[in-house]
């Protein structure tokens, strides 16, 4: 390159860094971009001149950029990118004999020390930095480095609640009932898990159509379960899919015949459920009608595989064949839509497996967030496995009245949903259901204090009544759709000098909660912090208060400092952001109509469905965190015109987060860069090694990579070790090796449970936003299988594969 081009190239990045970085500094952002834009500026017109200085400018320039990245952000590499990748590489150019030599007062010796020597003090502060930048790479303030301690001769095939850890088989969608997604089989251990191949692969035949009848949110999110010889799966259309687990082979399929809309908010089928009835008696006093149902339905279906379809029915197949189990429901199928109030187009919808307990099978709702502001009910039921009948129900709109509707009532319209997996202490009779938010989710005005009693709350319900128990709220007037979306995981931990039932709930903004799972009360510390309730809608109440797990993965508050680009005008475009929106530095900041509210986390949360793995044992947890903020603004719908759009006007799209009916639209966005990457600095995602009998963290890494990321439109093709969202769950196992493959690198890994280390790792042909399950084989062999059939809205790569792998 020319000289005269060069100079011209950083007088105009200065020229730009200073306009930029004036904007930035007279929003009260940080001034140093101005400054750099300036001296970039009077580098390049004395470079243009052909005079050292140029280079002494430049080199002072470098330095003071290098003190301070260092000041601002301390040795975190990935950080410096934005503030000194671009300059630097700049300044490796201007070190170039070519450059130099081309300089009227070049010096003689441009290696001869000299307080006039402009190209040997640039290429010393270049030398420096490109030595501090090696070295950065062995530092990483991210992560910690620990050993989870292992408990003393542990072993055991049998959890103290009484349930057996999953070995051979895999019985539900947690694993067993506890959702601990454990194994107890150790035939795969950190000695030979390098070892991991293909075994086979299954392709489901079940693909995304056009946008008229299938869903943008089209995802593969299934957990198969291993049960009776066979793999059983449901895909995105709901059908449900019988394979032989050791060789992939389809046994049989069943396709319900989904009623298609490309309206629903989430297209996925995440898992089915089984029961085995083949030891059925009727008890003494039972009718003898209903004992007379319940025994021509164990003939005709003695082993049954429960689903539900995102068109709202749940449905029983013969285990053995695959066929509709006719005395279920009505000739297979339950309607779960009778009796339902405000039933609009694509509101109301089932994406999670039936919990099956004891006789029972017991479900909540998918229920679109901010397509209406007046919803279908939310409530929880519980049917009979055998003939679909309902047992009971449990509304939070009216938690009193838990006996099955008469023909002709609603269930309560609007009341608080559930949509996650629920989990079940058979021995205590308990079913814990995590509800979330009642519509709608950003807007309080219209909820009483009998609503907000089981808004967000964990509810203990009895198994037999469906009777509430007892409950445990995790937010206070939720603004921000912090429903808590894990299915909760139980276990037994120490305490003192026994032990207690023990309930995990993580949650969206980072609390991972320990209770006592009889009672609900706190085992890990719980406290309060106070939060603003500054807010321009009128009628709203935010709580002053809002409470705190001690173990929790809640974020930072975000600063300034902590925005992120590829290059510095991108970050310059974050700061401006950060500046230009809400934020009360912590993460309840009210959503607003006067401007952005920044949400901190957002509304994917830190934990979600995938919710987190423990290892009953030695009192692990293993869990995968992930950090984007996203900005939120309520948009007033003009008086009297409640159905009126703001956001989209396709009247065959979805109607996105318009809450119609309601008095505001809300914007929902994620925190973006102008090149498409998160405004927060990397890692976007991590893992995490948990001592349970303390809460304390051992180890914290990066997880995933940036490998095929696109920024800009441009696919990036190194695999830096950024740390990723990670959309799924974690399998634990006993032989001390956790598998992942829910970021969005498109692989899954295993890793060494007690320190992080990734063991191994394989590219899968498309995303896997999906928990992996593990079983043996009737070849005595241990497999480890995956659902890898991508994410919709998150772009990953668009597949149907069932991917199964073993040791040789």
């Amino acid at each position: 390159m020319a000289l005269g081009t060069l100079a011209l190239s950083i007088a105009l990045l200065g020229l730009a860094l200073a306009f930029f970085g004036a904007k930035l500094a007279f929003a009260g952002g940080s001034s140093f971009y101005l400054a750099l834009g300036v001296g970039l500026l009077a580098s390049g017109i004395q470079l243009a001149r052909r005079r050292q200085s140029g280079l002494w400018i430049y080199a002072l320039i470098l330095a003071a950029s290098f003190i301070w990245t260092i000041v601002e952000v301390g040795l975190d590499k990935w950080q410096w990118i934005p503030r000194g990748a671009l300059i630097f590489a700049l300044g490796l150019v201007l070190c170039l004999p070519v450059v130099v030599h081309r300089l009227r007062d070049a010096p003689e010796r441009a290696w001869a020390p000299s307080l006039g020597n402009g190209p040997l003090a640039l290429r010393a502060v270049v030398l420096l930095i490109a030595a501090a930048s090696t070295a950065s790479w062995f530092v990483d303030p991210v992560e910690t480095r620990g050993i989870l301690p292992k408990v003393a001769e542990a072993r055991a095939a049998v959890d103290p609640s009484g349930i057996p850890y999953p070995a051979d088989d895999w019985v539900a969608y947690g694993g067993t009932n506890l959702g601990q997604r454990y194994s107890a089989l150790e035939d795969i251990t950190v000695g030979n898990v390098q070892g991991l191949t293909v075994a086979w692969e299954h392709h489901t035949g079940d693909l995304r159509g056009d946008g008229r009848t299938d869903s943008k949110e089209f995802t593969f999110e299934a957990t198969p379960i291993k049960v009776n010889g066979l793999l059983y799966l449901c895909t995105p259309h709901n059908i449900v899919q019988a394979l032989e687990p050791e060789t992939g082979r389809l046994v049989w399929a069943f396709d319900p015949q989904m009623a298609r809309d490309g309206q629903y908010q989430h297209q996925t089928c995440r898992g089915v459920s089984y029961n085995d009835s083949t030891g059925y008696a009727p008890p003494a006093e039972a009718d003898p009608a209903t004992a007379g149902a319940v025994a021509a339905a164990v003939a005709e279906c003695p082993r049954r595989i429960i689903a539900a379809s995102v068109d709202a029915r749940l449905y029983a197949l013969n285990a053995d064949t695959g066929l509709p189990c006719r005395t279920f429901g009505a000739d297979g199928f339950v309607d779960l839509t009778a009796q339902m109030p405000n039933l609009r187009r694509a509101a109301y919808q089932q994406t999670s497996a039936p919990l099956v307990t004891r006789n029972l099978v017991v479900l909540g709702s998918a229920i679109a967030d901010n397509y209406y502001a007046e919803n279908p009910s939310g409530v929880i039921r519980a049917f009979d496995v055998r003939t679909g009948a309902i047992v009971w129900k449990f509304d939070a709109g009216k938690p009193d009245a838990t006996e099955p509707l008469q023909p002709g009532a609603l269930y309560e319209p609007n009341s608080a949903v559930a949509w996650t997996q629920f989990s079940a202490d058979e021995a205590l009779g308990l079913v814990y259901v995590p509800f979330g938010n009642r519509a709608p989710d950003q807007v309080g005005v219209s909820r009483s204090k009998a609503d907000e009693a089981l808004v967000d709350a964990l509810a203990a319900l009895d198994l037999e009544t469906g009777r509430l128990r007892w409950a445990f709220r995790t937010t206070y007037h939720d603004l921000w759709d912090r429903d808590n979306p894990s299915q909760p995981v139980l276990l037994t931990l120490p305490q003192g000098d026994g032990t207690v039932p023990a309930i995990l709930i993580p949650t969206k903004v980072g609390n991972v909660w320990v209770l006592d799972r009889r009672t609900g009360a706190p085992i890990r510390p719980v406290s309060e912090v106070s939060v603003s309730t500054r807010t321009d809608i009128p009628g709203e109440a935010p709580s002053p208060v809002q409470p705190v797990s001690s173990l929790r993965f809640t974020p930072a508050p975000l600063r300034e400092a902590d925005m992120w680009g590829v290059t510095p005008f991108d970050q310059i475009q974050c700061r401006l952001t950060f500046r230009s929106n809400r934020y009360d530095g912590n993460p309840f900041t009210p959503p607003q109509a006067s401007g952005g509210a920044i949400i901190w986390p957002g509304n994917i949360g830190v934990f979600n469905w995938g919710s987190v793995a423990v290892d009953p044992v030695h009192h692990w947890m293993i869990a995968t965190p992930q950090y984007l903020p996203y900005l939120y603004r309520l948009l007033p719908r003009p008086a009297n015109e409640p159905d009126r759009r703001l956001i989209t006007t396709d009247p065959d799209s979805a109607p996105g987060n318009e809450n119609l009916g309601g008095p505001y639209a809300v914007s929902i966005a994620h925190m973006r860069s102008a090149l498409g990457v998160p405004c927060n600095a990397p890692p976007w995602g991590v893992r995490v090694g948990v001592n349970l009998a303390d809460g304390t963290t051992a180890w914290r890494h990066r997880n995933g990579t940036v490998a095929g990321q696109k920024i800009g439109g441009v696919a990036v093709p190194i695999p830096f070790a950024m740390g990723m969202l990670a959309h799924g769950g974690t399998l634990a196992t006993a032989g001390g090796v956790a598998f992942t493959a829910a970021t969005l690198d498109d692989r899954i890994r295993g890793y060494d449970m007690q320190t992080g280390a990734v063991l191994w790792s394989m590219t899968l042909p498309a995303g896997g936003q999906a928990t992996p399950m593990t079983y043996r084989g009737k070849d005595g062999r241990q497999y480890v299988v995956i659902a890898a059939g991508g994410h919709g809205s998150l772009g990953t790569t668009p597949g149907d594969s069932v991917i199964a792998f073993r040791l040789p």
